[in-house]
Formats: structure tokens, C-alpha cells, sequence
């Protein structure tokens, strides 16, 4: 598995580009990354990680002009609450095309999406394009923080084709939350407290 440094993230987003899974940094831990277009890449690290296949994977990329270049548009909540706490550790299950919904496993037309606060990680995913991204992990275990971990749990297999050293990277997880007609509903708590989020949307 090759390590890759910060200043070979064109080498990397090539690597990825080519259909390969790579084992990246981000603001909360380590996670199995793969261009949503390269579905074999992407059925890769349903392998690698042993994840249900009803378990979608959700979407960084590296700014909110990048998702809405993907999605098309956000509900005004969601662009709001985008707006206040991205970059960071939230993330938002929104509508998305059909196709793209489909190519991270989603079976109901939306993704979960965010921007993550590592600095690191958005220069990648500027050059990548979002990145389908889910933790660095066996299904049901600890998530990896450091590529020694990452190449503890994966060194024996294919993939990851390689590593982006950025370091200890482990933090609480992000929220995801998801607006239905104008809804707040919090599917996981984490980083971001909800009442945060609903002072947010009330003041518009």
C-alpha cells in the first residue's frame, strides 16, 4: 500500500480517477474513499469494509459550489444550515439525481453530503471531485485514525491501492441530520448538537 504525501494530491486524485479505492484523512477519522462514477471501486469498499449493502455511502466534496454542482440545487434549509457549518461535521441527507443516488447505494433518490473542515482533505477532493467516503473500518469495528491502523486492518489486500498520510485524525463523528418538508430529523447525533441546528434554521 502506498503512502501518499500533501504534496502528491494529483498523483492521487489520478489513482483515483483510475477506479481505485484510496484510504484518506478527514476531520473526523480515516475513511475508504472512491469516485461515485467507478462503481467497481465503489462495490470495493462495500467489500473491503464487509458493509450492508442497504447501507448507502455518503459524499465529501470540497465546497457547497461543488455540491450544488452535483446535486443541481439544496433545499433552502439545507443551504442554510450548509452555509453556517460547513466546512465541518455535518452531514446532510438530501435529494439527489437518481443515477447518483443509485451509484452510492441509496435506493431513496438522496445522498448524504458534507464539506469536511480538513484542510487536507478538501485540496484532495478539489482535485478528485467528491469522493464516496465511509469510514476506514471492518463493519462493527473501531474506525482506523492513522495509516498505520489503515495499513494494520487493509495491508494484506489489493485495496486500498494506498494511503494519504495526514496524520492523527480522530474525532466524534459528524451529525447527519435530513430536512422532510421542512422537518428537522436527526438520524445521528454527533459533533454538531441539534438545538445548534434548530437555532439556525429559526433565525432563517
Amino acid at each position: 500500500m502506498r503512502t501518499f504525501g500533501s504534496h502528491e494530491l494529483d498523483e492521487l486524485a489520478a489513482t483515483l480517477e483510475r477506479g481505485h479505492v484510496a484510504a484518506i484523512p478527514t476531520d473526523t477519522v480515516y475513511g475508504l474513499a472512491a469516485r461515485p462514477d467507478r462503481p467497481l471501486a465503489v462495490e470495493m469498499i462495500y467489500s473491503l469494509k464487509g458493509r450492508p449493502p442497504g447501507l448507502a455511502l455518503p459524499l465529501l466534496a470540497a465546497d457547497l459550489d461543488d455540491v450544488l454542482s452535483l446535486l443541481g440545487q439544496l433545499p433552502p434549509p439545507a443551504v442554510l444550515l450548509a452555509r453556517r457549518f460547513w466546512p465541518g461535521a455535518l452531514t446532510l441527507v438530501v435529494p439527489a439525481p437518481a443515477s447518483l443516488a443509485r451509484s452510492v447505494g441509496s435506493a431513496d433518490d438522496t445522498v448524504g453530503v458534507r464539506v469536511p473542515a480538513l484542510g487536507l482533505t478538501r485540496r484532495l477532493l478539489a482535485r478528485s471531485g467528491p469522493l464516496a467516503v465511509t469510514s476506514a473500518n471492518r463493519h462493527g469495528e473501531p474506525p482506523c485514525t492513522n495509516p498505520q491502523s489503515v495499513r494494520a486492518v487493509f495491508g494484506d489486500a489489493a485495496e486500498p491501492s494506498g494511503v494519504l498520510d495526514g496524520g492523527e485524525s480522530e474525532a466524534a463523528p459528524s451529525t447527519v441530520a435530513r430536512i422532510d418538508d421542512g422537518e428537522l430529523r436527526i438520524l445521528r447525533h454527533g459533533a454538531v448538537a441539534e438545538d445548534r441546528l434548530r437555532s439556525c434554521l429559526a433565525e432563517g
